[in-house]
């Protein structure tokens, strides 16, 4: 091997440390991106279950009174355990109104959110006294966030 052929080329140990280096650099970025990903993700998941808790905080106060979350145990108003998906009007053993009886719908999320903020508007003559809504939709969607995070738990 000549002098000009090492200086052209260069050592073949130099040529490994130049195409390595890309290949380290690369791995670098993906488990940084990886990192940062997960770092968005787990703070989605945190806020989440503060909004979780925030639903379970206005349950607390504007719904406890009156229902609960446990099969089977109604109240002054029946209980809303995986309400979602349910026939209004429809949980056995309790004395609906017959507005409510005669709904006809099956409760989704579209449903809940209309009926949380206005259940005198969404069925007339239903049983909900004194209960007259709740105006916020951020409050209804933490609610309803509530609500769907029960049917995991249980």
């Amino acid at each position: 091997m000549s002098l000009s052929e090492v200086a052209t080329d260069g050592p073949p140990v130099a040529k490994v440390k130049r195409e390595a280096r890309p290949r380290w650099l690369a791995a670098l970025i993906g488990i940084m991106s990886i990192v940062l990903s997960s770092s968005a993700t787990s703070q989605e998941s945190i806020n989440r279950r503060a909004d979780v808790e925030l639903g379970e905080q206005v349950f607390n106060s504007a719904c406890r009174t009156c229902h609960t979350t446990r099969e089977g145990d109604n109240r002054l108003g029946p209980n809303l355990h995986n309400i979602v998906g349910r026939k209004a009007g429809a949980v056995p053993n309790y004395g609906y109104s017959s507005a409510m009886k005669g709904a006809g719908f099956i409760w989704d999320e579209a449903m809940l959110d209309r009926f949380i903020a206005n259940p005198d508007e969404t069925v007339p003559g239903n049983g909900m006294r004194p209960y007259g809504g709740l105006a916020s939709a951020d409050t209804r969607a933490k609610l309803l966030l509530f609500l769907r995070s029960l049917e995991k738990r249980q």
